[in-house]
């Protein structure tokens, strides 16, 4: 095999596994109006709605235990076993979300079962996209970390592109009733294909650079996490704030947004899931371009206009979407698109640099899913307790603007405190 075709092959490894995560994770989130009453009977859309973001959190919630599962594994036995075992555990679950019975046929248990699986399938998450994030940064050429980080991104969106492509789809085709009665399942059903695509390219991946010279080297941490905060506890605290907007901006704006424009905004914004999926497009385009992008400029500059810039414009933008409009909705999805873009495209290769070889899937996978458990899987909840409760359509939008404030503050000294800065070597 050709250096350029072994290349392509660990990218497409490294990001196959992303592509199935997200996909069933996401997909979750699309259907939720469809799945709350199913297993979750209420005479209150909003308070069924509540209940099925609850469990939509409750994955997240288990992710920082995912981390520490698969930063041992990663830190210890190498990054390629923590992504071949990571591509197991979300496949089983996602096949039999979508052979579960609803509450009609099981009652109670049904919603319990359900639960269980999402606490499986946060773990699994909560390991994945953060050996994904390590094994491509840690094998790319320096000059170009950014844009080969920016690949473990590209794959999960990826995977949620095809997830809300898929319900799109399956919306236009079915009427209501069959929507409810089986047409939820396919989308968890067809995860399958994924996983066994992702597990044959992940048969012949390489192992990193990096953990093979700390194995030479004899730096292997018997315990990697406490050697993690114990050295570096204070960039993983750091990493946290820095990552506030990067976990709640996305989950808000395009996981949730699809049920904001359709359930809540009145009139309904017409075309909400299509217009969803045209902004994830602009989305994957713009990740690698700002990881290319931060090869030359150095993370910093790029992350700290994209904060700045959301905080501004994000309350304006709900307002105007509030009108129910088409053209606003688009507008805003697509100026949403680019800034997170923008923050998303530079952190792979940032969080890579922040922690040494020996601890630093631990150390990513503590902070990274810490933040994205509090911030980023309570979003959709969040936003919808804050409309119910204030009856203002546009309150989603202050809490997001505060968190891109805190993320511009948590950034200011990251060029004096890591040397996250242009790739020259």
């Amino acid at each position: 095999m050709s250096p350029r075709s072994s290349k392509l092959s660990n990218t497409l490894a490294g990001t196959s596994g992303n592509i199935l995560e997200w996909y069933d994770f996401a997909v979750f989130g699309f259907l939720a109006p469809v799945m709350s009453p199913l297993f979750f009977p209420e005479a209150d859309p909003i308070a069924g709605l509540i209940q099925t973001y609850g469990v939509f959190a409750a994955g997240y919630l288990m992710r920082p235990l995912g981390g520490v599962l698969f930063g041992f594994i990663g830190d210890r036995l190498g990054r390629k076993r923590a992504l071949q075992w990571s591509i197991f555990l979300m496949a089983i679950p996602t096949v039999v979300v979508g052979l579960l019975p609803t509450h009609e046929q099981l009652g109670a248990t049904a919603a319990l079962l359900l639960i269980l699986l999402r606490l499986v399938q946060g773990a699994s998450v909560g390991g994945e996209l953060v050996g994904s994030v390590a094994w491509l940064v840690e094998t790319a050429d320096p000059r170009r970390r950014g844009l080969l980080g920016s690949w473990s991104l590209f794959g999960a969106i990826s995977g949620i592109l095809l997830g809300s492509l898929v319900v799109t789809l399956l919306n236009a085709m079915l009427d209501e009733s069959s929507m409810a009665s089986w047409g939820w399942r396919v989308p968890f059903l067809s995860g399958a294909v994924i996983f066994f695509v992702g597990l044959w390219l992940r048969r012949s991946m390489t192992e990193s650079p990096d953990f093979e010279q700390a194995t030479a080297a004899g730096a292997v941490q018997h315990n990697p996490l406490v050697h993690a905060l114990r050295e570096n506890g204070g960039m993983v605290v750091h990493l946290v704030a820095m990552l506030l907007l990067y976990a709640a901006g996305f989950y808000m704006l395009f996981v949730w947004m699809p049920t904001y424009l359709d359930e809540m905004v009145k009139p309904p914004v017409p075309h909400a899931l299509a217009v969803n999926t045209l902004s994830m497009v602009v989305l994957l385009a713009v990740i690698p371009l700002a990881g290319w992008l931060s090869d030359r400029v150095g993370r910093r500059p790029i992350l700290l206009c994209a904060s700045l810039t959301m905080a501004v414009v994000v309350y304006p933008l709900f307002v105007w979407v509030d009108g129910g409009t088409l053209q606003a909705a688009i507008t805003a999805q697509l100026i949403f698109a680019i800034l997170i873009g923008c923050v998303q495209g530079p952190f792979p290769a940032l969080m890579v640099e922040l922690f040494p070889a020996q601890s630093r899937f631990s150390a990513i996978g503590v902070s990274y899913n810490v933040s994205v458990a509090l911030f980023g899987g309570t979003a959709p909840l969040v936003g919808t307790w804050l409309i119910a409760r204030t009856g203002d359509l546009a309150s989603p939008a202050l809490y997001l603007a505060l968190l891109s404030v805190l993320s511009f503050l948590a950034l200011l000294p990251l060029g004096r405190r890591s040397g996250a800065q242009p790739s020259t070597a």
